[in-house]
Formats: C-alpha cells, sequence, structure tokens
C-alpha cells in the first residue's frame, strides 16, 4: 500500500512519498520537484503539469491555471471576480451560480467546472508517484488552506475521487508544516511548551499558525489567514507599473493582449526574485507585443514604495493568531517562514520587527508541506511504524446548529433557535450529542456562526430529523449525534429517540449486595416536568454521553446504598426502562454545483459526470437510519 502526500499549490504541487528510510519529494517526467497545476487543452489532446506549462505562452486562452482559486467558490464572491480579471482565460457563472470554464478541446468549445480540471491535476499528480514507486497510488495525505469552507473541502475530495484517489485526510497546510517541523525533534520539552509561529506567504494566500509542542505531540494554538496575500500580488504590483510604463513609453498596451500579459507576468515574477538577493534588476523582453522590445529598470526600494498597501497587511493576520492563541510576542519562542513568497526582504524586516526575533530558515519553504501530508499519511497508514506523535488539530470557525419548532408551532410563528455546537479551535475530528425534545418532524441547519473571516453563506446544510415512530412516553428525549470529521466535514449523523416505559420488576428472595449495579438499560424515576418549550436542548461530547448513561441506566450518583428489608424478601418500587428507537436522519438542501453538458460524450480524458463539490462523497454520508 503506497504512502503519498500531495501539496497542490495555487501555481505548482509537491509530491511526497514515505520510504522505509524516510519522507522523499519524487521528481516529474522533467525531473523538477514541482510540478505546475495548469491544464492546457490542445486540437489533439491536453496537456497536464509541465507540459501545460510548457504549451500555455502558444495557447493562454485555453490554459486554466490557478484552479485553487476558483473551487468550491461561488460566481459573485467578490474576491473571486477580482481574481477572475487577471486570468487568461473564460470564465463565466453557470446556472447553479458556480463559475464555469470555457476552452477550446478537440476542435470546438467545451465547458468545465473547477473540479473536473482539479481532477485532472490530481490525475498528473497520481501518475507521477506511481511512476516512482512502482505500484498503485490510491490512499493519500493533501493538504488545503485553512480557510477552505465545507464546500470547498468536499470540491477537493470530489477532485481526489476522479482520480482515482482516496484520501485518508485533508490536512491543513500549516498543520503538515508544524508536524513536519516537531516529528524530527528530539529536544522537545516534556513540561513547558515551545510555542512556534508558522507563517507561510505562498503564491495567492498568506497563513499563520502558532502551535505548541511538547515532546511527542503538538498542539494546534490558532489560526490566521489573509485569503489574497500572496507572491502573486507582488507580481501584480511590478505588472501594473511596467505595463502603465510601456504603454506611456513604446505606446502598447499589454492588458490587451492576452500572451503579452502572459509574458509580462511570468517576467515580473522573475524580476521579483532578483530583487531579493539584489538592490536593483533590469527587465528585458523581445517583442512583447506589436513587434517591439521592451526594456526596464527598477530598484528595490522603489518596488518597496509600490508594493506599501501590501505590506501594511502583513501584520493583521500576525495580530489575529497571537490574540486567538492567548499569547503575548513574548510567549512565542520561534518563528518559522515558509512559503514561495517569504524569500522578499520587506516580508522579514515586518516578521523581525513584530517577533522581536529573527525569523527562522530550518524549513525547505516549498516542500515542507508535501513532507508534512506525507508523515500524516504514514501515521494513520497500517503499513508504516512511525514514531509516535500526536498531532492535536483544531477548527478554525465556529459551527452552530438552528432550528424551528414542529410544523404546528413553526406556523404559530416559533422563532428560530440557535445551539453553538463546535466553537472555534475545537479538535478535530469531534463528536457533539445534542438532546432535543421533539415530538414531530423538524429541520435543523449546520451553519457557520461567524462568516466575518470566510466571505461565504452562513448555511452549509440542512437535514430532516424524522418521522418519528409513534410515540408511548410523554416526555420522549431526542439524541441527535453530530460529527465533525479528519476532513473538517460536519454532517449529522444519527438521531435516537428514547422513551421511558415501566416494566414489571420481579420479587427477589436474595439479599441485596451493597455496591450491585443495574445491568439493564433502567432509569431512576424522573420527577423533573419537561421545558415548557420543547425546543429546549442538551448538549454534551460524545464520551460524556457514555458517562450520562452510566447515571440514566440506575448507577447511583452519590453512593446511596440500597435499604435491605428486616424479611430475606427485597421490594422493589416500579422501575421505568428506556426504550432507544432510531429516528431516520436524511441531508436534503446543500448547495449544488450542476455540472456542465458537453456538446459531445466526454472522453476518458475528461470526465463527464464526475461527482459535484456540493455533493456529499458517499463516505462522507450522514447515517440514514430507519425507525425500529
Amino acid at each position: 500500500m503506497s504512502v503519498v502526500g500531495f501539496d497542490f499549490g495555487n501555481e505548482s504541487c509537491i509530491v511526497a512519498v514515505a520510504r522505509q528510510r524516510g519522507i522523499d519529494v519524487v521528481l516529474n517526467d522533467e525531473s523538477k520537484r514541482e510540478t505546475p497545476a495548469i491544464v492546457c487543452f490542445g486540437e489533439k489532446q491536453r496537456f497536464i503539469g509541465t507540459a501545460g506549462a510548457a504549451s500555455s505562452m502558444m495557447n493562454p486562452k485555453n490554459s486554466i491555471s490557478q484552479i485553487k482559486r476558483l473551487i468550491g467558490r461561488q460566481f459573485s464572491d467578490p474576491e473571486l471576480q477580482r481574481d477572475i480579471k487577471s486570468l487568461p482565460f473564460n470564465v463565466t457563472e453557470g446556472p447553479d451560480g458556480y463559475p464555469l470554464i470555457h476552452a477550446r478541446y478537440l476542435g470546438e468549445m467545451r465547458t468545465f467546472t473547477p473540479t473536473q480540471v482539479l481532477g485532472m491535476v490530481f490525475s498528473n499528480l497520481k501518475s507521477i508517484a506511481e511512476q516512482n514507486l512502482k505500484a498503485a497510488v490510491v490512499d493519500c495525505c493533501i493538504g488545503i488552506p485553512v480557510y477552505f469552507t465545507e464546500l470547498q473541502r468536499r470540491a477537493v475530495l470530489d477532485a481526489a475521487t476522479i482520480a482515482g484517489l482516496h484520501p485518508l485526510r485533508l490536512i491543513h497546510e500549516t498543520t503538515a508544516t508544524a508536524l513536519a517541523y516537531g516529528i524530527y525533534k528530539t529536544d522537545l520539552p516534556e513540561n513547558d511548551q515551545l510555542n512556534v509561529a508558522f507563517v507561510d506567504i505562498g503564491h495567492a494566500s498568506m497563513q499563520v499558525c502558532i502551535a505548541g509542542f511538547k515532546k511527542g505531540q503538538l498542539k494546534i494554538l490558532a489560526h490566521s489567514f489573509d485569503r489574497s496575500l500572496g507572491g502573486r500580488d507582488f507580481d501584480e504590483v511590478l505588472f501594473h507599473h511596467f505595463s502603465a510604463k510601456f504603454k506611456e513609453e513604446y505606446k502598447i498596451d499589454v492588458s490587451q493582449n492576452a500572451r503579452a500579459c502572459l509574458r509580462l507576468r511570468a517576467a515580473c515574477e522573475k524580476l521579483k526574485k532578483v530583487l531579493s538577493a539584489n538592490p536593483e534588476a533590469p527587465l528585458n523582453i523581445e517583442c512583447l507585443m506589436d513587434e517591439k522590445d521592451v526594456r526596464g529598470f527598477i530598484k528595490r526600494e522603489e518596488f518597496e514604495q509600490i508594493s506599501a498597501p501590501i505590506l501594511q497587511r502583513v501584520k493583521a493576520p500576525l495580530e489575529k493568531a497571537l490574540a486567538d492563541a492567548g499569547l503575548a510576542v513574548g510567549d512565542v519562542h520561534m518563528v518559522e517562514v515558509v512559503g514561495s513568497a517569504s524569500r522578499i526582504p520587506s516580508i522579514l524586516k515586518i516578521l523581525t520587527e513584530f517577533f522581536g526575533k529573527e525569523p527562522r530558515r530550518t524549513m525547505n519553504a516549498s516542500e515542507c508541506v508535501g513532507r508534512g501530508c506525507a508523515l500524516q499519511c504514514a501515521i494513520l497508514s497500517p503499513t508504516f511504524k512511525v514514531r509516535e506523535f500526536q498531532v492535536n488539530e483544531s477548527f478554525p470557525f465556529p459551527i452552530s446548529l438552528s432550528w424551528k419548532g414542529s410544523v404546528p408551532d413553526a406556523q404559530n410563528g416559533e422563532a428560530e433557535q440557535e445551539q453553538l455546537v463546535f466553537p472555534k479551535g475545537n479538535p478535530i475530528p469531534s463528536v457533539k450529542a445534542v438532546t432535543f425534545h421533539k415530538t414531530s418532524t423538524f429541520s435543523v441547519d449546520v451553519q457557520y456562526s461567524d462568516v466575518s473571516d470566510l466571505q461565504a453563506p452562513a448555511k452549509i446544510s440542512t437535514y430532516m430529523i424524522g418521522p418519528f415512530p409513534t410515540l408511548r412516553s410523554e416526555k420522549p428525549k431526542l439524541k441527535v449525534k453530530v460529527r465533525l470529521n479528519l476532513h473538517g466535514i460536519v454532517s449529522v449523523e444519527s438521531a435516537t429517540l428514547l422513551e421511558e416505559e415501566e416494566v414489571e420488576v420481579p420479587v427477589s428472595k436474595e439479599p441485596a449486595k451493597e455496591d450491585a449495579k443495574m445491568e439493564t438499560d433502567e432509569k431512576p424515576n424522573d420527577t423533573s416536568a419537561p421545558g415548557a418549550n420543547e425546543t429546549d436542548v442538551n448538549m454534551q461530547d460524545a464520551k460524556g454521553t457514555a458517562e450520562a448513561a452510566g447515571v440514566e441506566n440506575g448507577v447511583p450518583q452519590s453512593g446511596d446504598k440500597p435499604v435491605q428489608m428486616e424479611t430475606d424478601t427485597k421490594v422493589e418500587a416500579p422501575k421505568k426502562k428506556v426504550k432507544k428507537t432510531n429516528v431516520p436522519v436524511a441531508e436534503f438542501c446543500r448547495p449544488i454545483m450542476m455540472k456542465p453538458k458537453p456538446a459531445k460524450p466526454a472522453t476518458p480524458e475528461a470526465p463527464e459526470t464526475p461527482p459535484h463539490p456540493g455533493k456529499p462523497m458517499e463516505t462522507d454520508k450522514p447515517e440514514t437510519t430507519s425507525a425500529a
């Protein structure tokens, strides 16, 4: 069984595999460690990865890149609209409100969803891993940004399914970095916690994670991010600077030519890297547009000056991470910087001033996420024996349930109620049990409690619980189990109806034992009346559910001993037995991203009917139970 980790970035991807001697980053067909995340559609075939990047200059309008910014997002998202303006290919709104990508493939115009294109990228990464391992690759671990919503996480899982992969876990990129950092450390403290801040500035986003390390474990203390602060923003600053300069000096408008835009952006990216090591750098492009050669020149000071609005946004995620972790700047012992844009001197200067210490570079800035994903896959896989290291992950967004009364009550205008189930920073995975006082079918909405950081709809999904069987008790309780799985996906897993019914207890001629506990599922008489409002709920952890069940099943709470009569016969009071009945749970409402209808039946290279990002995968569907 293979153990593979995939780090799919906005610009490039890394494939890491676990071998007996450790974690290796495998090479692609061109012996490169990084594979471009691009798909180029041609007249006879498609080109993916390095071949797609080589073909993109000649075929920019049919070369699909930056899929990470498109997947699982609504077309009306303002951030997505800003991204589309810089893309050379055509993106329109589909009938479901999500983006559709248009490209000319096999001689005709076709439409693809971002999930389909990401599935093609994953297929290429899978083939790279299989060529190196000489074995089939199925199980894997995929790194995702911490800010991915429920829909985006499901879209990644669906894209992996298209490629024939089975992700064991979607792990946050900063958590994978922390795992790759800590698992090899042999000098971690046993008692005092070592706090390390990981700052990941990639091609399109910035993520900050503060992790606490002890011997054999790490705990994520806080996550923060800026979804649109990355290396490409500095490229865009240089692009607009030189495009305006060339328009004035050479009388050419680069923005009107897709190929010229690609060439200028590629040159600006190289220029940015040169400025990271040199105080000044030239820019020379032959035949950029209208057969004109262009030349430019810029100093680092000027580059930092025109990039000032971007640099001012770097501190906000740092401050938020410290606030969420409840730490002061002095409590952070080390700062690790990773990501492709982390080499910009002005960013390093801001980090040094903020933390009061020099950022460290002990990790490979481009490969650490992929290595962490492979390590996490090895930990979850039974085929590898890995050093014991516990990863205590936390979920960055609060999740709550909201509901209304039964149908008759809703007609009377009952107000919507809400219960926080998974607070911000809740461990992953986690299971919570929520007890309702309900007697008829009702619906429950799973939603984000706070969407200020997400910029996404609050509602995640809706579940219908019911119909209920014939009730025999006047005070039934409905216990609903809600699960937050390893992928960070929330689902209502099951619902169980608890009813009390009287049972006859035979007369016992044996003396009662003082410390005896009842083995039956019985419960002492509950003299408390049910709440006036039937929608009152009680929430507890799944572990607490078992403990509470022990009290309900007749286990004495305060050590009280049964009273023994003077005769050899003990007379027991009537008992009530708790009857458990499963109630059907059906997910009937979720934002669905419809697939486009191709003009012709799709070829094996372009799947026609992939799973949809909005459709839950079969392995992640909530368990549907029937009434007993």
